[in-house]
């Protein structure tokens, strides 16, 4: 079978050949349909994120896939039934008790294995095994779009963890700013309108761009942050009850410490390299105590917040799908679904249809 891989050494993917992978017991038979491209892959190909299968030469790609059973194999889907698999799996030696209790998303990074990302292949392939319990039923009619199922789960997650930091209160935010105007920012945004009054989009791009037109179209504010820099915000239009950080721009965790109003809350998901540089610990410090302000880290997701993130996506408006998703490519043309232009916001390499 047709797989997107990496190879040791490289920086640029591959269509290699691979044997159609054999269902173990308590796993199904998947035929992948689309695979998403997002800020990770381009991480991995750039030798900044990931890590290979210890006992191969290549990584397959791909983490945001949507499928249909092909093999139920005795597991309770039934052959036809449209599937999207998460992403992190237990080592070899065992589940942790992180896994035992349904919460892998919570297991620090040396306790597991990401599929297509870290030691462990991923779905970008004609055919994926997986347990079931790994496998969150989609309906048909959303098939087309399942592979956003997986980054809306992050932002699920996030925006759970901290609304969850707030719970000790009586917490009625009103504001929220995204910080980053990728895919990721621009389905948080959308996630964010019906909970929040006002919503705010921070990016660095010039007029005319789709990504402006998709945060205005929902209602939203952008922000040009060569204009407005993070801390300027509260002047420029108000402080912020809740900030979702999507950059991996090491400054901006500190910086969103200054932008949030009183009692709220930075969800940080972002991924940085090593960067020293210079803050006044002592000011960030005071404003976090003396402002019941917070901060709160996340990674991954878990089955339930897969769940949540398939009821989100059915209810999202059907122009915000096409104008967000600005490529879907048959493998023969994979390497479009890669290109990092700002014309490109969403892409996925297509393997069949349902």
């Amino acid at each position: 079978m047709h797989a997107v891989a990496l190879r040791r050494g490289k920086h640029s993917p591959e269509v290699i050949e691979k044997p159609r992978p054999e269902p173990e017991p308590g796993e199904a038979l998947v035929r992948t349909l689309t695979v998403g491209v997002d800020g990770t892959d381009h991480e991995i190909l750039a030798g900044h994120h990931g890590e290979f299968p210890a006992d191969d030469d290549h990584l397959v790609l791909g983490h945001e896939a949507v499928g249909v059973v092909a093999d139920p194999n005795g597991t309770a889907f039934a052959e036809g039934d449209v599937v999207v698999p998460t992403v992190r799996r237990p080592l070899l030696d065992g589940p942790t008790e992180y896994f035992e209790r349904g919460e892998p998303d919570m297991a620090p990074p040396d306790e597991t294995t990401e599929r297509g990302i870290s030691g462990e292949h991923g779905f970008m392939s004609e055919y994926f095994t997986s347990p079931a319990e790994n496998l969150v039923p989609v309906p048909g009619e959303l098939a087309d779009w399942g592979f956003l199922v997986e980054p809306i789960s992050i932002s699920e997650k996030a925006i759970e963890h901290a609304r969850a930091s707030r719970s000790a209160f009586n917490w009625q935010p009103e504001s929220a700013l995204v910080l980053g105007n990728g895919s990721l920012g621009l389905l948080t945004v959308a996630m964010l309108d019906s909970e929040f009054d006002r919503v705010y989009c921070l990016g660095r791009r010039d007029r005319p761009d789709p990504t402006i037109d998709i945060i205005e179209k929902l209602g939203a504010t952008y922000v040009d942050s060569r204009v407005t820099p993070v801390g300027q915000i509260p002047d420029a239009h108000e402080p912020m009850d809740f900030i979702y950080e999507a950059t991996g721009y090491a400054k901006h965790a500190f910086e969103s410490i200054e932008a949030l109003a009183p009692n709220g809350v930075s969800a940080l998901l972002g991924v940085p390299d090593s960067w020293p540089f210079e803050i006044d610990g002592g000011n960030l410090h005071r404003e976090l105590v003396m402002n019941n302000k917070a901060l709160v880290g996340s990674v991954n997701s878990n089955y339930r917040h897969f769940e949540s993130a398939v009821e989100t996506l059915a209810a999202m408006p059907e122009w915000l799908l096409d104008d967000l998703v600005t490529g879907v490519y048959d493998v023969s043309n994979f390497e479009s679904a890669f290109a990092d232009d700002e014309t490109t916001i969403k892409t996925a390499v297509k393997f069949d249809t349902q």
